[in-house]
């Protein structure tokens, strides 16, 4: 199919309709498929250096943060990262700037082309749609985030200059297997010998310390070769063993902060950024995020247990009378290992259906919660809100949880 067949998709939306009715399941782990048709887009990333960062949680932020830094120091960069809140253009970053649904549209289209008859997936496709849009802006570094553990995720086609690892925890099981040490083995998958990792997992399982040994990786391990503390409303990073910052307590999560500087390090750029400018700028929709105030109302896009147990830390910092949960997850999540985390808040909760073949029923959420009070479902995101915000006083707080859609249903709503 060539970009101007009369039977492709004419827009945007029309291709991601097409996009999930092409492939028999939204995830196929394996690179075979999307490698071949990689190879026949021919497209060249000789000029750029790549920087592929895996990780349970913490991964946009990290992306983001390394984004930023580049582009302070004054070199040319492009993002691609998953999933989106509101737009899938926020996919693909090219000097922090949207693409238009034309420059998307035009890169399907070659992707279609180039397939032929392969099956790929949604992700695959997008993948490759994505690398098409990077490698037409030709820019100094390329930031892949890692949709899915790494040894088999679509990025993973590509080898990265440096490798990053952010946390290791419980998600994906059924995917990636049941423990620490077997997600780590995939999340180690990134690497390529002789390759730079850093790695900002504090308390690495022995399988990601032994694929870093099997690769003769130049490891850079949180905790050991560079470090961060808080002191009062200081954060404090330390590398080589020496204090190399001192500056405001950014808004994305700390160890994602330092994980980000230590790579920056890495590329040689690091004095050449104002860091204090790049911490006290630094954030990321959907990640603690402020939507309103008065009641506040915190956005976390948090889905699994070592997100959650982060997100409780941020209630206890802020100030509030009662707590309102309004929730919505997906059925293959740990729901009862993320939501038995808040029960000491004695929160209201606002329980909601989300809508798709992976969503979870409100019912389904509530059975979690047997002994607590003050449980409501709702049929959506938007009505679960609406009733947060009408039962909520001014100084109470609402938080918004458990998935990138709930989350895009309260962003989209007119409250």
């Amino acid at each position: 199919m060539s970009p101007s067949a009369p039977n492709q998709p004419q827009d945007l939306r029309g291709w991601l309709t097409y996009l999930e009715s092409i492939h028999p399941s939204s995830i196929d782990m394996g690179l075979e498929r999307i490698r071949l048709v990689f190879d026949r887009l021919a497209l060249d990333f000789n000029q750029t250096h790549i920087i592929t960062v895996a990780g349970t949680n913490g991964k946009g932020t990290t992306c983001a943060m390394i984004e930023q830094g580049l582009l302070l120091a004054g070199k040319s960069t492009a993002v691609y990262s998953s999933p989106h809140l509101l737009d899938y253009r926020e996919r693909v970053r090219i000097n922090n700037a949207l693409l238009s649904e034309q420059d998307h549209c035009l890169a399907f289209a070659r992707v279609e082309q180039a397939r032929g008859d392969i099956s790929l997936t949604y992700f695959e496709f997008g993948t490759l749609a994505a690398l098409v849009l990077i490698a037409q802006s030709r820019p100094d570094y390329v930031i892949l985030e890692v949709g899915l553990g790494g040894r088999l995720d679509a990025v993973n086609i590509l080898d990265a200059g440096i490798a990053v690892i952010t946390t290791i925890g419980l998600d994906h099981q059924d995917y990636l297997g049941t423990d620490r040490e077997q997600i780590g083995a995939e999340k180690a998958g990134i690497l390529r010998q002789g390759c730079a990792v850093v790695i900002g997992e504090p308390d690495p399982p022995q399988s990601l310390i032994n694929a870093v040994d099997t690769a003769s990786a130049r490891a850079f391990w949180q905790g050991r070769e560079f470090s961060f503390q808080i002191n009062n409303s200081e954060f404090v990073w330390c590398s080589d063993k020496r204090v190399k910052l001192t500056a405001s307590i950014p808004a994305i999560p700390p160890a994602n902060a330092a994980t980000a500087l230590q790579v920056l390090e890495l590329t040689g750029l690091i004095d050449n950024i104002d860091l204090p400018h790049l911490l006290a700028q630094i954030s990321l929709p959907g990640r603690c995020q402020l939507f309103a105030s008065r009641p506040d109302v915190l956005l976390d896009v948090a889905h699994n247990p070592q997100a959650v147990a982060f997100l409780c830390q941020q209630i206890k910092l802020r100030n509030w009378k009662r707590l309102h949960l309004v929730v919505g997850m997906l059925a293959d999540k740990d729901i009862q290992g993320c939501l038995e985390l808040l029960t000491d808040f004695n929160p209201q909760w606002y329980l909601a259906d989300l809508s798709g073949p992976r969503a979870a029923k409100a019912e389904k959420l509530a059975s979690c919660l047997v002994e607590q009070h003050n449980v409501s479902t709702y049929k959506s995101v938007r009505r679960a809100y609406q009733q947060a915000r009408s039962n909520a006083a001014e100084d109470d707080m609402i938080l918004v949880f458990g998935s990138f859609l709930t989350l895009a249903e309260v962003m989209e709503s007119d409250e």
